[in-house]
């Protein structure tokens, strides 16, 4: 069986953002990057079916950006992935999710991969686009949001997360592209072996203009904070005297009472 996992690189959600100079993404400089959470999942989930299924799995590893994304590369390559692919690509976030779908899948196309796993959404863009139109242009059978997940006898069971907590089921045989979520398993942390392991791997760089054919289908014409709002005001006191008072507020500052 031939296994692709696809990541992104993305800054830590606990960073202070700000928009570039260009206005149309945020600025990187002192930013601190980790691989996409969702991404974690489908990694974990590749390494497990190659481990249940013995030796004769392989699992590629691909991820789209700078050189930064190397660090991201690595790490799925210590959790268990066998070689890595990286498309090098400083302007990645002025791709659209069609062009980033049309970049997986112009290199996918003819290596026969049984199967591919992706995050359900990256934390940074959130558009949970690209691995279902991956799937679209591959002719692949998709499910998404992925809870739980088998192979036996060449078919797939998928249990999905659906809307009001309702769980799906679904069989499906290969080639076939699953999307992942928070979940599905607990990844793995690298040890320190298996990181010294990792780095004896390939990793094959390839320049985005040898896959990427297509114009984009959107363009991000403003990036920018939501309007600060104003501070709340702390009431104390009676609560007689508390509640006139807020009366007044609301009176004052709202249409509230008028």
């Amino acid at each position: 069986m031939n296994i692709l996992v696809c990541i992104k690189q993305v800054p830590d959600m606990e960073s202070r953002f700000k928009a570039n100079g260009e206005g149309v993404w945020y600025e990187e400089t002192d930013l601190a990057f980790r691989m996409n959470e969702y991404d974690e999942y489908a990694v974990e989930q590749a390494v497990k079916l190659k481990e249940q299924l013995g030796d004769a799995p392989e699992v590629t590893v691909l991820s789209i950006g700078p050189d930064r994304v190397v660090e991201a590369i690595k790490k799925a390559l210590a959790m268990g992935c066998d070689r890595a692919l990286h498309v090098r690509d400083p302007a990645v976030h002025l791709k659209d999710p069609w062009q980033i779908a049309s970049i997986i899948s112009g290199y996918a196309r003819d290596k026969g991969f049984d199967l591919i796993f992706t995050g359900m959404q990256s934390q940074d863009r959130g558009s949970a686009q690209v691995g279902v139109t991956v799937a679209e242009q591959l002719g692949y059978a998709c499910v998404t949001t992925l809870v739980g997940f088998s192979y036996a006898d060449g078919a797939i069971t998928a249990r999905r997360e659906l809307e009001g907590g309702v769980k799906g089921v679904v069989r499906m045989k290969t080639p076939a592209l699953l999307t992942c979520q928070l979940g599905l398993n607990v990844p793995r942390y690298p040890t320190l072996p298996n990181i010294m392991k990792a780095k004896k791997k390939e990793i094959v760089t390839v320049p985005v203009a040898d896959l990427l054919k297509e114009e984009p289908l959107a363009a991000t014409t403003g990036f920018y904070p939501p309007a600060k709002k104003g501070g709340g005001i702390v009431l104390e006191g009676d609560v007689a005297d508390m509640a006139d008072r807020l009366v007044g507020i609301l009176k004052d500052k709202t249409a509230v009472l008028r």
